[in-house]
């Protein structure tokens, strides 16, 4: 179910006419006054220069109850009527506009809280000068292998690409494998496989969709699947939705950016706090240069949004062009200022306990540690501006999945080509950061055994509970798991030359809801029963009835799973059958529906 963006609220927004300005007055419906001394942060930050027409303006730190008269004019487009969305938590809420701001004008919002960066209860920013949107490039479908795509009698429907395990995990963490194969060559999705690469769950992407970083995480209190789904640019950027389903394979959200953006397939976080970090690109005309050598060119503002899941509000926004400079880039300049310049690239975000936002740049090769609050920049690790000293081999390119860790460690998954090639190989690195010493230094890299692979996108490190690192290989078709002394304790890859923007490893119950999967073929004169059920982790073994009648079917045969669709031959032909899925007690899961056997 696609998460209503502006549900109603408790409070009575009432638009007043006057004077030259449209105002909105907040009433609580409860009884309430307004918080004395009340500062509240404000998105689009105060004198920020690239919000979106399409903007909302978003108060933080204050229930709305406090925010009292709310005044929004634009410089060009004059007052400006709206709503205000109180946030889930009651920390904040929002104001929508009625109707979009223009380019390039000052927007002024007066509130009767203080706010924080403005001047008193006021503060302006200004809207940017959008740009076409990057067009989008359907991912070319990998070169055909024999065996890269897994068939099942059952599911017909489902064309998965296919995984080998080149190392068995002997001595590896417990736990399935995460996937999200992207170039077909049938259907891309959602994949989980088991230690030794026997599909578990796979569900195909709609038709022209990409899927990245699928994975578990906690929502509600409760274990759910998460990833991105949606179209992918020539510029690698996402234009989709981000997707929540519980451990039933029901969908629980379906949701996309604010402020008239669209999520980005590089991050899909959800916080502590319940809320979703997720990445977005803008393309803007920005001014470079000046004198006779200015020239206005097309750039990609890379956005980091917290979202309100229930309500679709922005808690938080960050836009690249307000605080980084475009001469951080490594990324040359395109020499068609009408094609877009991905200076920034943003791939990566992590919450930190101390309110602040990590976030990580491809293109500028360092990671940024922003306010929560502010969006200011409060120390930068690599690239042109880095506030460490970084250590022999610590340097980092292109890089991807920077988390920052307990200890002061930090994982990155460092690509290390863009191109152009800056390392020999990519590498799972780990390093040491000391704050007092402003230095970085390498404690760890895992490299590839064989083949050597050298990623130019994509990839992560996942530290395992047992203290292995699990290293997903971006571009090239690999996942491995590193020991603490940096052998090889697991390694699968795709059968074709596929990818998975991440790899993970985690632990999942699945119980699905739909009844197992059944199938029936006549071999010799015998019946032969197929059965699967995509997505239920529990099932130990199959017991197949049989008999002449649809409603008189009794046990035949027993099967132990091996894989994710059993084959069960049977003594003769049946004229009816039917599979049950059993757990390790023998007791019954699900019963497929009845059908004929030959």
């Amino acid at each position: 179910m696609r998460s209503a963006p502006h549900p109603p609220t408790r409070w009575l927004l009432t638009a007043l006419l006057g004077l030259g300005t449209v105002t909105a007055l907040i009433l609580a419906m409860s009884a309430g006054s307004q918080a004395a001394g009340a500062t509240a942060f404000v998105f689009p930050v105060p004198n920020g220069h690239f919000a979106s027409p399409r903007t909302q303006i978003t108060f933080r730190g204050v229930p709305a109850s406090a925010l009292g008269t709310v005044t929004v004019t634009g410089s060009r487009s004059g007052a400006h009527a709206g709503r205000i969305v109180a946030d889930s938590d009651g920390n904040g809420a929002s104001f929508i506009p009625n109707t979009l701001f223009r380019a390039n004008e000052t927007v002024t919002v007066t509130a009767g809280v203080a706010i924080s960066g403005g001047s008193g209860n006021s503060f302006s920013f200004t809207i940017g000068d959008p740009a076409p949107a990057v067009p989008g490039a359907y991912p070319k479908p990998a070169p055909r292998t024999n065996g890269d795509v897994a068939r099942f009698a059952s599911r017909h429907d489902l064309l998965p690409a296919r995984v080998q395990v080149t190392k068995r995990p002997v001595h590896a963490a417990p736990g399935d494998i995460f996937l999200a194969p992207q170039n077909g060559p049938y259907q891309e999705g959602p994949m989980i496989v088991g230690p030794y690469g026997g599909l578990i769950f796979f569900l195909p992407a709609p038709k022209g969709d990409a899927v990245t970083d699928f994975r578990t995480q906690t929502y509600l209190g409760k274990p759910v699947l998460t990833w991105w789904q949606g179209a992918v640019s020539h510029a690698g950027t996402g234009s989709g939705h981000d997707v929540i389903y519980d451990s039933n394979y029901h969908q629980l959200a379906f949701f996309d950016a604010g402020n008239g953006l669209h999520a980005d397939l590089h991050e899909f976080e959800i916080t502590p706090r319940n809320t979703a970090l997720i990445t977005g690109y803008y393309s803007v005309y920005v001014t470079t240069g000046s004198g006779t050598a200015a020239r206005k060119r097309l750039v990609l503002d890379a956005v980091a949004q917290e979202i309100d899941i229930p309500t679709g509000n922005v808690l938080y926004q960050w836009d690249s062009l307000d605080h980084v400079p475009l001469t951080a880039s490594y990324q040359p300049a395109p020499g068609n200022p009408n094609h877009p310049w991905d200076y920034f690239h943003i791939n990566a975000l992590q919450p930190l306990s101390d309110g602040s936002i990590l976030i990580s740049s491809r293109n500028a090769w360092a990671a940024f540690d922003t306010s929560g609050q502010t969006g200011a920049i409060n120390w930068t690790l690599g690239g042109k501006l880095s506030t460490f000293k970084m250590g022999s081999g610590a340097q980092f390119a292109f890089q991807h999945d920077l988390r920052l860790r307990p200890g002061n460690l930090v994982t990155v998954f460092d690509d290390g080509a863009g191109p152009p090639a800056v390392h020999k190989q990519s590498r799972g690195l780990t390093l040491k950061l000391d704050f007092s010493k402003k230095t970085a230094d390498v404690v760890g890299s895992d490299e590839h055994g064989g083949p050597s692979l050298l990623a130019f996108y994509e990839g992560n490190v996942q530290p395992l509970a047992n203290g292995d690192d699990f290293v997903g290989w971006g571009q090239q078709p690999y996942a491995t798991e590193f020991d603490k002394r940096g052998h090889e304790v697991f390694d699968l890859r795709f059968v074709g030359q596929n990818s998975s923007y991440r790899a993970y490893r985690f632990s999942w119950t699945g119980t699905p809801t739909r009844p197992p999967a059944i199938a029936s073929a006549v071999h010799r004169g015998h019946t032969t029963v197929y059965a699967s059920w995509n997505g239920a982790t529990g099932v130990h073994s199959w017991r197949v009835l049989a008999g002449p009648r649809a409603n008189a079917l009794t046990p035949v045969a027993t099967h132990g799973r091996t894989d994710f669709e059993v084959t069960v031959p049977l003594q003769g032909r049946e004229a009816y059958v039917a599979a049950q899925a059993l757990d390790i007690h023998g007791h019954v899961m699900g019963t497929s529906r009845t059908i004929k056997g030959y």
